[in-house]
């Protein structure tokens, strides 16, 4: 995208209400208190960095980047805007609008994957591609698409609470909707760092598991892919058999492949 030509290196004053947003435009959430300190340090202070926008036609201009700065130049009361003025096209437009958008830091993590996925969607990009625009890795752009799984209800309850990332993907492990806001619900609730989130989710997938019926189970355990589950599983048959009196032994082995449990139990506690 640096390949883009300018019409020039001059900055142009342009009237506000010639300037459209760009529809592609990630951020939907502009913080009120925020923009009135940037609308009184533009009063004060004026524009330091002018506003990027194309021309539309010999009246209109389409907004590139600055949209934070427009908004607040209008609050201050100013007519007109300092703007550099590319020569591009629709997707070339969009595609700056987007880019410079989801390098910014204060985008939440959702407005972020759904600028992402709107980036991939669009212009028909993969994954790495994306990546590669953004200066991200796959991982961390893979990571960011798979918080979209969540509802949206469940995505403004983590905001709302103030959440990480972490606390977000941790969740992702539940794969029933109302399991998964149950659970959500409680770390808001009880406050849980990321840890004891992952603990909870452990543990209630662990009872999810040992609760489902027998004939059900194929379904399921397509849905429980943590290898941990069945390990907590096993270790706690084997201490309800101990609280219960009856001397059960077991050992773990592991291998790069495999891990191997041998449990036993004395034939003296069998039941009659």
């Amino acid at each position: 995208m640096s390949g883009i030509p300018r019409a020039d290196n001059r900055v142009l004053r342009v009237p506000t209400i010639q300037i459209r947003p760009n529809k592609t435009q990630p951020r939907r959430n502009f913080d009120e208190e925020n923009l009135k300190s940037l609308a009184q340090s533009i009063a004060e202070n004026g524009i330091l960095q002018p506003l990027v926008v194309r021309r539309i036609n010999s009246t209109e201009f389409e907004l590139i980047a600055g949209e934070r700065r427009l908004r607040a130049a209008i609050m201050a009361g100013m007519n007109k805007v300092p703007c550099v003025v590319h020569r591009c096209s629709d997707k070339e437009s969009a595609l700056l609008a987007l880019v410079e958008n989801l390098q910014r830091t204060d985008l939440s993590m959702f407005e972020e994957a759904r600028g992402i996925a709107r980036l991939i969607r669009k212009y028909g990009l993969t994954q790495e591609q994306a990546a590669v625009k953004l200066g991200k890795k796959q991982s961390t752009v893979s990571n960011k698409l798979r918080l979209l799984k969540l509802t949206f209800e469940e995505q403004e309850w983590i905001l709302s609470a103030g959440l990480s990332e972490r606390h977000a993907r941790s969740l992702l492990r539940i794969g029933d909707e109302n399991l998964r806001k149950e659970v959500l619900g409680r770390i808001i609730t009880d406050n849980l760092s990321v840890g004891d989130s992952e603990t909870l989710i452990t543990e209630v997938l662990t009872r999810s598991a040992s609760q489902l019926p027998q004939k059900t189970a194929p379904e399921r355990k397509i849905a429980v892919k943590d290898v941990r589950i069945f390990v907590n599983t096993i270790n706690k048959a084997v201490d309800t058999m101990r609280m219960s009196g009856i001397n059960a032994i077991s050992r773990r082995s592991e291998t790069d492949e495999y891990i191997e449990y041998t449990v036993k139990i004395p034939k003296a506690a069998e039941i009659a």
